[in-house]
């Protein structure tokens, strides 16, 4: 078992920041050979599930997740979701919190509890050193501005 804290300070206000960090198949975009499909029809809530594919043919696994906590941030309120993590390869949980900042910007913790099954506990402090850096760069970028994707059309010629 592997339990990582990661915070970062956005200068979006909490709203936002919540928005980007909870829009599901935005993962995707952050996080390198995963696709993410949302099971269940929106709005996200207690009960949502959606799954992350990660891995390339073969060398693939989900990782089913359910919002099991669900408090979008209100005014001076702070933000809450939690996720469990229902995988037969990856089990945990994580907990996202967004809160305002002095700033009108907002502060974000996200807390880890990372399981690999059949991984030796000789492997935690790699595992724990890994997810730091995978997540960090996940939130640091779900935090970006959005690129506005462009429909495909004809190519140039």
């Amino acid at each position: 078992m592997v339990l990582f804290l990661l915070e970062r300070v956005s200068p979006t206000p909490p709203a936002e920041t919540w928005r980007r960090l909870t829009e599901w198949p935005r993962h995707a975009d952050v996080v390198p050979m995963t696709r993410v499909t949302v099971v269940t029809p929106p709005p996200t809530r207690e009960g949502t599930v959606f799954v992350a594919r990660s891995g390339v043919g073969p060398v693939a696994f989900d990782d089913p997740m359910e919002v099991v906590t669900w408090q979008p941030p209100r005014e001076e309120d702070v933000g809450r979701c939690r996720l469990v993590k229902h995988g037969t390869f990856v089990t945990g949980w994580a907990e996202i919190e967004v809160r305002p900042a002095a700033d009108g910007g907002s502060r974000v913790l996200w807390r880890e509890d990372l399981r690999v099954r059949g991984l030796p506990g000789i492997c935690d402090r790699p595992l724990a050193w890994a997810g730091r850096w995978m997540f960090g760069r996940a939130v640091d970028g779900l935090l970006r501005e959005p690129v506005p994707r462009r429909p495909p059309g004809p190519a140039s010629p």
